[in-house]
């Protein structure tokens, strides 16, 4: 059985819990992390000496860094559908995942710490809201892309890149920040909380 090393709370691990319930993969989950075990012990700096979350094992195969993880989940798990094989439709997938991965992360990095994690080093009123307009103008970026496709973010049909995407825009309402009208943004997420897994691993009121 998949072993998912990683507390459930976290955005990445959420990422492998969401692509095993769409691809009905059994796991063992095991809460690691700020909170819970440590990963700065010794055995687990074996499997990823970044001592970062999420690591997963399949048998005898140990991979770290969560996009790569789902990346490998649907390529080994008969998740071309999420995953296709076909190069440009491929390549879409990974152009929005890796979007999510660098701009939109370090959009946000700033007014989540500030605003949800309350970090004291991130309480600079014109540094949030300078992070808070970068954040609503990748959003934007987002909502434009939906615009285009109509649906999802690769195109009309669900696929491997929503996984990121649709966590982040969990993050985006439930920060509590103001919000600009963006129609295809919260139509998009109200279109993944027909699927069980986002909501039992994304719109489950965790940022």
């Amino acid at each position: 059985m998949l072993r998912i090393l990683g507390k459930a709370s976290s955005i990445n691990v959420r990422k492998v819990l969401w692509t095993c319930a769409e691809l009905a993969i059994p796991f063992r989950q095991e809460n690691w992390g700020a909170g819970f075990q440590s990963t700065a012990q010794a055995d687990f700096l074996a499997l990823n000496p970044n001592a970062m979350v999420p690591v997963i094992q399949d048998g005898d195969f140990t991979l770290w860094e969560s996009n790569t993880i789902i990346r490998y989940l649907a390529a080994s798990h008969g998740g071309e559908s999420l995953y296709p094989s076909d190069a440009r439709a491929r390549a879409r997938v990974d152009q929005w995942m890796d979007w999510q991965a660098s701009d939109l992360n370090r959009a946000w990095s700033f007014a989540f710490l500030s605003l949800v994690r309350r970090s004291p080093d991130h309480q600079n009123a014109q540094a949030l809201a300078a992070g808070c307009a970068d954040w609503s103008r990748h959003m934007a970026i987002l909502d434009g892309q939906l615009a285009a496709t109509g649906a999802y973010v690769a195109g009309p049909a669900f696929s491997l890149a929503d996984i990121p995407i649709g966590l982040s825009v969990n993050r985006w309402f439930e920060t509590p920040l103001a919000h600009p009208a963006l129609a295809h943004v919260s139509a998009y997420y109200e279109r993944l909380s027909a699927r069980p897994g986002f909501l039992l691993h994304g719109r489950n009121g965790t940022p």
